[in-house]
């Protein structure tokens, strides 16, 4: 049997644009004398499609949409992901599912079982799970149908528990009973960072354990903060990748199911920090591109984060497509603004300077009355901050440009950031970056040709607010607080334990209750591309007035 995967980027809701997409490979893929092409989960509407599921009109276009596409499965089949109407009067309205089209119309429904409430999904609001378990019989074979439950990212803990939780729970244990002579398994499963290895390894198990091919569909492209990476794969019975798609972009493979066991793809490993970089370049293109936005701006300070916000955008949107604003300050070094300067000629972006000076000392003229004789702190630090982000809103209101928010992950942390100032934006691209990444992006940006100023890089990172101002006069060195951070944020790790790590208590302390309090400012923030297990943002509900 010829099986084609067709690894795709779906857009949430544009059925036309989805369509065409997986009638074009139905129609590549006839000409390949393919007998079975598969699709991703949900495709037919784009993942996740979230409250729009709980609308009549759409889910009435995809039932008009996946009937268009079994019109085009004459002398092959499909099996494509979208969501089903549950015709029973109990539980909920839908189900996941997947459906095998063959001979022109919809020949049987495949439910989803497992529902994940984890983390940025919330399946269980819309879906049924299913209960019933049947294979498909198609050209002599047959086919077990599953969709996502076998991966990892259902159990978001450690590698053994979710392998055993695996092994306990899977639906393949109801249906390996039934001898199935390989699996499709069609997925959305997003991109993260720290949990590479891990999927391949469940399929690997699961391959394995039941002594069966896999044959694993993931969908490519970002909607909002999800990225997803592709990284379809066919696994054979002796748990070997026999076929393996791409990271990041769209792609295609036709495989012989009676070929693949002697079949065993070479793994190249491909370094996490420029996976980061890819799937933060994808995030940017596709958030432009499917919500019809066309130019970016930021405000360009001659540090690290703005300048690797700015190359990705670069590479996202195309220099032609990205304006930003130096607003020096009399606190800004001359090197700084040299090196922002030197970072828009080598990307060949248009920029512009606009002091920031004489704005101040207006604001500092209008509160005088009111501050009297207290001294320079913070308040007046965020009033230059503020008066940045005014500015680049007022270019992008006025221009039409979509203002990019260059906090990291490890500023958003601990609040080191401006609330309607520097944490202005349309899109957080760096907000599920830690800083000490956000420099090895810099060097791999670096790595053919020096793109980003050197001094940019090593010089300490500073907002520079007020004189001599440097991130290290009020936070621990990068490399101790982001290992705390990640303790916290990723592992959901306790204070105590992670003392227990070899960290000092005061700094701990210090660090968990900057989380803690800041938590208000986080839910203010832009929409943040999520490269990480656990992202700020709607994947991680924590209470603005909770005590901890």
């Amino acid at each position: 049997m010829k099986i084609v995967l067709a690894q795709l980027n779906y857009h949430i809701g544009n059925f036309e644009l989805n369509t065409d997409k997986i009638i074009t490979a139905i129609n590549k893929a006839k000409t390949e004398k393919a007998d079975l092409v598969v699709f991703s989960e949900l495709a037919i509407c784009g993942y996740p499609p979230k409250d729009l599921l709980e609308r009549k009109d759409f889910i009435e276009k995809t039932q008009v949409a996946m009937n268009q596409v079994a019109t085009h499965c004459t002398d092959i089949a499909a099996i494509v992901g979208g969501p089903s109407i549950n015709p029973h009067t109990k539980g909920k309205k839908l189900y996941n599912s997947a459906f095998f089209i063959t001979d022109g119309k919809i020949q049987s429904i495949h439910n989803k079982t497992l529902l994940p409430t984890y983390d940025i999904f919330d399946e269980y609001r819309y879906f049924e799970p299913n209960t019933e378990y049947r294979l498909v019989k198609y050209k002599g074979k047959k086919i077990a149908i599953t969709i996502c439950e076998d991966l990892w990212e259902q159990q978001p803990v450690d590698n053994n528990f979710a392998k055993e939780a695996l092994y306990t729970i899977s639906p393949m244990e109801q249906l390996s009973p039934l001898k199935p002579d390989f699996v499709v398994n069609i997925a959305a499963s997003p991109f993260s960072h720290n949990q590479r290895h891990i999927r391949t390894e469940i399929l690997h198990s699961v391959s394995k354990k039941y002594q069966l091919p896999l044959i694993y569909v993931n969908q490519i492209g970002a909607n909002t903060e999800l990225i997803f990476d592709g990284d379809s794969m066919v696994i054979n019975s002796k748990g070997d990748v026999a076929c393996r798609l791409n990271y990041f972009q769209e792609d295609y493979a036709l495989i012989n199911l009676d070929e693949i066991e002697n079949l065993k793809v070479e793994e190249k490993e491909i370094d996490y920090i420029e996976k980061i970089h890819d799937a933060l370049v994808l995030g940017l293109k596709d958030y432009f591109q499917k919500m019809g936005f066309k130019k970016a701006t930021l405000g360009l300070s001659g540090g690290i984060d703005s300048a690797v916000t700015v190359v990705l955008a670069e590479r996202a949107l195309g220099k032609e497509n990205v304006r930003v604003l130096l607003m020096p300050s009399e606190f800004s070094s001359d090197h700084s603004v040299k090196d922002a300067i030197d970072l828009a000629n080598n990307l060949g972006i248009q920029y512009e300077i606009v002091p920031i000076q004489d704005i101040f000392k207006s604001f500092e003229t209008s509160l005088a009355p009111i501050f009297g004789d207290l001294p320079f702190n913070v308040a007046e630090e965020n009033i230059q901050a503020r008066i940045r982000g005014t500015l680049m809103m007022g270019l992008s209101n006025k221009f039409g440009h979509i203002l990019l928010n260059t906090s990291n992950k490890s500023e958003s942390a601990v609040g080191y950031g401006t609330l309607y100032g520097d944490m202005n934006g349309g899109l957080a691209v760096l907000g599920d970056v830690y800083k000490t990444d956000v420099f090895k992006l810099a060097y791999f940006m670096n790595k053919d040709k020096e793109v980003i100023p050197l001094n940019s890089i090593v010089k300490p990172p500073s907002a520079e607010l007020r004189p001599d101002q440097k991130d290290s006069d009020s936070l621990p060195d990068y490399d101790i607080l982001d290992k705390i951070l990640f303790l916290y944020i990723e592992k959901n790790m306790p204070v105590n334990e992670i003392i227990e790590q070899g960290f000092v208590k005061e700094v701990v302390d210090k660090i968990i209750r900057l989380v803690n309090m800041n938590e208000y400012k986080r839910f203010q923030t832009a929409p943040v591309l999520r490269v990480s297990s656990k992202a700020f943002g709607y994947g991680r509900k924590i209470p603005l007035v909770a005590k901890h």
